[in-house]
């Protein structure tokens, strides 16, 4: 009968080990966002200013997100309304705080043309 109650013992100390190693592997995981620390949304420009971006996205879960420009923002195209960009950008303060902005080609959003 005491070899059950060794084995018992065994396999809670066993199960409190990897509930431990679990946890440090856990910690020790990256996060979401990339390796440095930016987020990335993609849609269409709806307002550009000197301050703010507005992009939308669209389809099954739509979504409108106003970005501040970073006093540094890098620029990759044209950047203007209508747009197809990815905003590559920090929560900072509550605040979503765009540091690049990458535009997509007009000839790769518009529709394939029939031969």
């Amino acid at each position: 009968m005491r070899q059950g109650w060794n084995s018992l013992g065994l396999a809670a100390a066993l199960t409190a080990s990897a509930l431990v190693c679990a946890s440090l592997v856990a910690d020790a995981a990256p996060s979401k966002s990339s390796a440095n620390g930016l987020h990335q949304f993609t849609g269409i420009v709806t307002s550009l200013d000197k301050a703010t971006l507005t992009v939308e996205k669209r389809g099954k879960n739509p979504r409108t997100v106003v970005f501040t420009r970073h006093a540094e923002m890098k620029t990759t195209g044209d950047i203007d309304k209508n747009a197809l960009v990815t905003v590559y950008y920090r929560d900072e303060g509550g605040r979503s705080i765009a540091h690049r902005v990458v535009a997509k080609p007009a000839h790769s959003r518009a529709g394939n043309p029939s031969s």
